[in-house]
C-alpha cells in the first residue's frame, strides 16, 4: 500500500466537503499557533492595569504573600503548539488527497479503510486544507478535532483580569469625560 502512495500524485481537494476512504494517517508533528501582537498587547495591558490594582489592594490587606507564577511576554508571544497529523484519503474519483488534522483525536477514532466525510477549511496556499469535522461513516461517529487557540493559550485567569482591567479603563474614561 505504501508503494501506491509513492507513485501516484497527491491532489489537494477543492471541495469543502469530501467523501472518501482513509488510506493512511501519517506521523504527527507539532506546529506553533501564530499570535497577533496587537491583540496580545491589548490583553496584557488591560490585565497588567488590573494586576497592579489587585497588587496594591492585596498589599493593604496583608503584609506578604506571593502573587504566583506569571508567564513572561516571550512565553505569551510564542503561542501554543498543537499537533498536526497529515491524513491521506481516496476521494470518490479515486484520487489520493492529503489534508491536515489539527489537534487530538482518540486513537480508535480513525482507521485505514474507514469511509469518512470530511469538512475542510482552507489554510495558507502552501499547506493542505485543514479538517474541521469528520463523520466516520463506517462507525457513525462525528469527530471534531480540537486544538489550542489564542484564548486557551492566554488562559481564563489572564483573560478575566484583562476584562476587569478594560472595565476599569472604561470607567476611568467615563469619569474623565463627565468631569
Amino acid at each position: 500500500m505504501d508503494s501506491d502512495l509513492e507513485y501516484r500524485p497527491i491532489a489537494r481537494p477543492t471541495q469543502r466537503i469530501v467523501t472518501g476512504r482513509v488510506v493512511k494517517l501519517l506521523d504527527g508533528y507539532p506546529r506553533q499557533l501564530r499570535i497577533g501582537q496587537p491583540v496580545l498587547v491589548a490583553v496584557v495591558t488591560a490585565a497588567s492595569l488590573m494586576g497592579l490594582l489587585l497588587l496594591a489592594f492585596r498589599s493593604l490587606l496583608s503584609s506578604g504573600g506571593g502573587s504566583g507564577a506569571r508567564r513572561s511576554w516571550k512565553e505569551l508571544r510564542k503561542g501554543p503548539e498543537f499537533l498536526v497529523t497529515p491524513l491521506r484519503l481516496r476521494d470518490a474519483d479515486n484520487r489520493l488527497c492529503e489534508v491536515e488534522l489539527h489537534g487530538h483525536l482518540a486513537q480508535s477514532a480513525l482507521h485505514p479503510s474507514d469511509w469518512v466525510q470530511i469538512t475542510l477549511k482552507p489554510q495558507d496556499p502552501d499547506l493542505p486544507p485543514r479538517v474541521e469535522r469528520i463523520v466516520n461513516l463506517t462507525t457513525g461517529q462525528l469527530l471534531r478535532p480540537r486544538h489550542a487557540t489564542l484564548w486557551s493559550h492566554l488562559g481564563p485567569p489572564l483573560l478575566l483580569q484583562a476584562v476587569l482591567g478594560a472595565l476599569l479603563i472604561a470607567a476611568i474614561a467615563a469619569i474623565a469625560v463627565l468631569t
